[in-house]
């Protein structure tokens, strides 16, 4: 007897699992906090930020799909202790997963094309940049994720990009608000990746997958985790003197994620890390609705 999961056991289920729920959070915060830093002007067309958080949504599922196909066919999903993986588990071809990488990626090119047509057509470069990154990050023949740079593709692409993006299509302008506000949101998102990343030390070791968690070791990725939250919290009191003692309010997602630090800071491994991994998506979403109410009511 087996309790692995097959296709039939799990039918449609399986996408939603794929699809990684607790990351999107990366996915979403910044739009709230883009919608957040363009609350002031009274030129803000709202009804964008919804094409941006469907933009955003999509390039997160799809580099999940995208990270889920390369890795299965490469076999470094063979072995771990994290979430399902469609290929790597079986529950899903390769090619179906493939494809739904790339629905995904089209959803996301569509709502940005839309967003290019009434802003500025350097959206469309933004895009392919974006999918590319999103591609390229596990796939392809020089995957930078196996190269220690997934960190940075996340903190660009799920901070800056994501946060800064939001906001000028909404308000058609980017602001010193807005760039370090995205920093907040860059840390956060990180965040995710460094926990997933040090769950995985021993499984990307044999296979070969240099993560930069696998380039600091055990104990240095879990003071980098530590770093990235303390950057966040120092960020946000830097940006109540820009935008107002309001902005204060997103330090309560940076308390939220406390016992995460404990926990990793005790030494949680393995599957202990899948819950720190979901407490720290609780904790990003907690930061992002209320740094962005902060900054709203500051702005406003």
């Amino acid at each position: 007897m087996t309790n692995q999961p097959t296709p039939a056991s799990l039918g449609w289920k399986k996408w939603i699992l794929g699809a990684r729920p607790r990351t999107l959070p990366a996915a979403v915060v910044p739009v709230f906090i883009g919608m957040a830093c363009a609350a002031s002007r009274e030129n803000s067309i709202w009804w964008r930020a919804a094409l941006a958080g469907i933009v955003s949504l999509a390039l997160q599922v799809g580099v999940n799909y995208a990270n889920d196909y390369s890795d299965g066919i490469k076999g470094t999903d063979a072995v771990r202790v994290g979430p399902l993986r469609l290929v790597g588990s079986g529950v899903a071809s390769a090619s179906s997963v493939k494809r739904a990488a790339f629905v995904a990626f089209g959803i996301a090119a569509v709502a940005g094309l839309a967003l290019a047509i009434v802003t500025t057509w350097l959206l469309i470069l933004v895009g392919v940049v974006s999918i590319a990154a999103a591609w390229t990050y596990t796939g392809g023949p020089r995957p930078y994720g196996y190269a220690g740079l997934g960190e940075v593709f996340v903190f660009v692409f799920f901070g800056v990009v994501a946060t800064i993006g939001t906001e000028y299509v909404v308000a058609e302008q980017m602001t010193l608000m807005g760039l370090l506000a995205s920093v907040v949101a860059g840390c956060f998102a990180c965040s995710l990746l460094v926990i997933n990343n040090l769950r995985d030390i021993p499984g990307d070791t044999v296979a070969g997958k240099r993560t930069l968690a696998v380039v600091l070791g055990d104990v240095k990725t879990r003071y980098l985790f530590a770093s990235l939250i303390a950057v966040a919290g120092i960020v946000i009191i830097v940006t109540s003197f820009v935008a107002g003692p309001f902005a204060l309010f997103g330090l309560v997602g940076v308390i939220a994620v406390k016992p995460a630090l404990d926990a990793v800071a005790r030494g949680a491994k393995g599957k202990d890390l899948i819950i720190v991994l979901g407490a720290v998506g609780k904790a990003q979403m907690i930061m992002g609705l209320t740094y962005a109410a902060g900054i709203a009511i500051a702005l406003i």
